[in-house]
């Protein structure tokens, strides 16, 4: 039997904490989605990319330029059916690099608002959201949001007045791209978190609490636009991780080397907490709530490999076990919930903290599993094919690897060892939870005559002396008490009765 012990070879697996962290060498974490870089970094890199295509069209656009103007001499005609064509296409350039480069800064301004009026005048949508029937929990976070902010006076008017511009804004953007939505988004953050710590001088970790509840507020609000929207293809991407996860139900534990023995029912425990974790994220609405499960998931793979180990989880420990985790839970729509948090996230939370490292974690798990192949678990290609195929599986090929040729009594003689390896590891368990309950038997002993003692000593007992017999009602009449002496008979003398016997009567 092969073993799987090779577990320095898997670098599929293992990430070394370096690889985590941006690329372009800021020491925040990057993510995959943003290719590597960090949301800041991206931004920037994603700002020069917009505006080298900004460059290369109005290069075209001179050189068409220069090709009517050449043109011209050859014919009147031609040359002013060609101007009007390049005068649209430059108006059209025009308009579309306006649209693009103007972000949410414009919002704070207040010929910005009467702009926003004017187009929501002229919008004239049929139905708009921002007077639709809200539902329940919509109308809930909004209390909290303007209940929150009443403690912040002045500086919380102003937020509130961003938000709702914000959110009147966003509705009529839906056309946007997701990518441009986000971009928007992320603006806001920014210009809300510089304006309260240069103009409102809100410290830091109040400010923290603050883009929290904003996140909270616009993100409940937009959450049924912008998660998974149709013009995207998340719910492609969703439909393919799940069925990659679905056909690779078959790797075990001892494959990917996962230090966790779900054996040990604490252990066992820790990991169905992990599993509905991972899985509930999809209920939740705000991405602070969606990291916040990934974060929970997090601490209870760490708990259950300290478990098995009896020692603190590496890094290398970790990843293995979380991409056992995912494929174990299948979690649903897990690549929307992905593009979502990084799309519409706080970026604070992503750059650094606990929560943007485990989320990080989780991108390098997904892009693990897409890309898991038969080096990555050690195995040979024909086998990872048949794995994959449905044809076996692990447990069946064990059973199976004997050649036909092969002695009964060789193969009866490897099941009985195998059998007995079993007994003796059952064996060992049970020996070892024997000795556990043996020695929680003595310190329970222990512990109760220490309690008897400790309540001796604080009520100590007294044993009285019995109470006296009752003695004769005369015994204490002395010679005080001057009773009559008893009764005695006396004769008297007179007449005699037939018998010569006299009456008698007794002398007082």
């Amino acid at each position: 039997r092969k073993k799987m012990s090779l577990k320095s070879e898997r670098r599929g697996i293992h990430v070394d904490q370096s690889e985590l962290l941006c690329k372009k060498g800021c020491g925040y974490y990057g993510n995959p989605a943003w290719q590597g870089f960090c949301s800041k970094c991206w931004r920037e890199e994603y700002h020069k990319a917009r505006q080298k295509q900004i460059q290369e069209d109005w290069e075209l656009a001179e050189r068409l330029q220069r090709e009517e103007e050449e043109a011209f001499a050859s014919s009147q005609s031609s040359q002013g059916a060609q101007s009007l064509t390049f005068s649209k296409f430059e108006e059209k350039k025009t308009n579309e690099k306006t649209r693009k480069v103007t972000t949410v800064k414009k919002f704070f301004s207040a010929s910005s608002r009467v702009g926003s009026k004017k187009e929501i005048q002229e919008a004239k949508a049929p139905s708009p959201s921002i007077n639709r029937q809200t539902s329940i929990e919509t109308d809930r976070v909004s209390k909290e949001f303007i209940e929150f902010l009443k403690t912040f006076h002045k500086t919380g008017q102003e937020i509130y007045k961003q938000t709702k511009m914000f959110l009147e804004t966003m509705h009529y953007k839906r056309d946007l791209s997701i990518e441009e939505q986000s971009e928007c988004t992320q603006d806001f953050y920014q210009n809300v978190a510089e304006r309260m710590q240069t103009r409102g001088k809100v410290p830091p970790e109040r400010v923290e609490k603050i883009m929290d509840q904003i996140e909270k507020y616009i993100m409940t609000r937009l959450y049924k636009y912008v998660f998974c929207p149709e013009t995207t293809d998340d719910e492609k991407k969703d439909l393919a991780i799940q069925k990659r996860i679905r056909a690779l139900h078959w790797v075990t534990p001892q494959m990917l080397c996962v230090p966790v023995n779900e054996e040990i029912s604490e252990v066992s425990d820790m990991v169905v907490k992990a599993i509905t974790d991972i899985i509930e994220m999809d209920s939740q609405r705000v991405p602070r709530d969606k990291l916040a499960c990934i974060t929970r998931c997090s601490k209870h793979i760490f708990n259950a490999i300290k478990i098995t180990r009896n020692e603190p989880a590496s890094a290398d420990d970790f990843l293995p076990t979380l991409i056992y985790i995912v494929l174990k839970g299948n979690p649903p729509r897990l690549q929307s919930n992905i593009q979502y948090i990084t799309r519409f996230c706080n970026p604070s939370r992503l750059m650094t903290g606990e929560d943007g490292y485990y989320f990080t974690n989780l991108c390098c798990a997904v892009a693990f599993i897409e890309k898991l192949d038969a080096q990555s678990l050690n195995l040979s290609q024909e086998d990872f094919d048949r794995y994959m195929s449905g044809q076996t599986s692990p447990r069946k090929q064990e059973s199976e690897n004997w050649s036909p040729d092969a002695c009964l009594g060789v193969k009866q003689m490897y099941k009985n060892l195998d059998l007995l390896s079993q007994l003796n590891e059952r064996q060992e368990r049970i020996l070892s939870e024997a000795r556990k309950l043996e020695k929680d038997l003595i310190e329970w002993t222990d512990g109760v005559a220490k309690q008897v003692q400790d309540i001796v000593e604080k009520y100590p007992l007294e044993i009285k002396p019995p109470n006296p017999s009752l003695a004769a009602i005369d015994s204490e009449n002395v010679e005080n008490d001057k009773l009559p002496p008893p009764l005695q008979p006396q004769v008297y003398a007179g007449s005699q009765s037939a018998r010569g016997w006299h009456l008698f009567e007794p002398q007082l």
